[in-house]
């Protein structure tokens, strides 16, 4: 087959087509000649993809996966919201002199009905962050075990389409329609415990959120992350979203969730996934609260913003 970066050329432009396979034999067709066209144009390649996907990459590549940088992204990419600084940016932005490869399979089976919606955002968001960009990030999604729903919203987030060796734009591309779909309201279950802050009780707020999270098992090590992911996002309410909140925390499974509502708007679809820049004061504060959750759930319209931050106990 020809990788897409043949078949739609070269230059500065950005490329992000979505690749089905229903078993190894198809996952291996559609990958192994991206990684190695690359290789072969001394294009930095990475693979970013759950750690069996790897063990089958590497396994094929043989000596030349050596020359691959590898991401297990059940753990780099467990929240959707720190694939695109922490995954892409962070391998792409190194490397601006010469077209970058990257394979990224943020979605696969056992992803939660709670990350599901976050993954597609994430995927969404990919065209916008990249645009203009000489980059290529292919996107695995295996068809043989994904739900339909799951592929069609593949196809309105990926403007190119790859199955059995066949390449095509996809009809349904409209990763904006996407977006709208997901900015979906966060309600908290009936037994959350609330707190409403404003600058006077901002570390009231905080004790009362390590106190919570304490009685429901949270460790020591993820309450130091709870502190910061709080004190962040209790902050940015005060300076920039009308000066108080509210602040609700409950716990779902093995997570602490950390929710915090209050009167802002959020205008940039990326904020929080653009990496900081060296020089930069302030601004760093959803980008750290992705860094250090789980997962993040994110919803804003004319009368606030809702941030949900899942934290594992231990």
């Amino acid at each position: 087959m020809t990788t897409t970066a043949t078949a739609q050329g070269t230059g500065a432009t950005f490329m992000h087509p979505a690749l089905f396979y229903r078993d190894d034999p198809e996952y291996l067709a559609g990958t192994l000649p991206f990684v190695l066209e690359g290789l072969s144009a001394s294009e930095p390649v990475a693979v970013a993809a759950p750690a069996a996907r790897l063990e089958l990459i590497t396994a094929e590549l043989g000596r030349a996966a050596e020359a691959v940088h590898l991401v297990d992204m059940t753990l780099a990419g467990r929240n959707p919201g720190r694939i695109i600084p922490s995954v892409l940016r962070a391998f792409a932005d190194a490397r601006t002199d010469v077209r970058v490869r990257i394979i990224g399979e943020p979605i696969w089976p056992g992803r939660t009905v709670a990350e599901y919606p976050a993954c597609v955002q994430h995927e969404a968001l990919i065209n916008e962050a990249f645009s203009g960009r000489d980059v290529t990030i292919l996107c695995p999604y295996d068809a043989g075990a994904l739900p339909e729903d799951v592929l069609a919203d593949a196809h309105a987030t990926h403007p190119t389409v790859i199955t059995a060796g066949r390449q095509w734009a996809s009809d349904a591309y409209d990763p904006w329609k996407v977006l709208a779909r997901c900015n979906e309201p966060l309600h908290p279950p009936p037994g959350a415990t609330a707190f409403h802050y404003d600058a006077k009780t901002l570390p009231a707020v905080r004790d009362f959120a390590l106190a919570e999270a304490r009685e429901r098992g949270m460790n020591a090590v993820r309450l130091q992350d709870l502190a910061l992911v709080v004190a962040e996002l209790t902050t940015n309410s005060v300076v920039h979203a009308g000066g108080r909140g509210t602040l609700r925390l409950w716990a779902e499974n093995e997570q602490i969730v950390c929710q915090v509502q209050d009167f802002g708007r959020l205008s940039d679809p990326l904020v929080g996934r653009r990496p900081a820049r060296p020089d930069q004061i302030g601004g760093r504060g959803l980008l750290l609260v992705h860094y250090l959750s789980d997962l993040v759930r994110l919803h804003t319209a004319d009368d606030g913003t809702t941030v949900r931050s899942y934290l594992a106990r231990t």
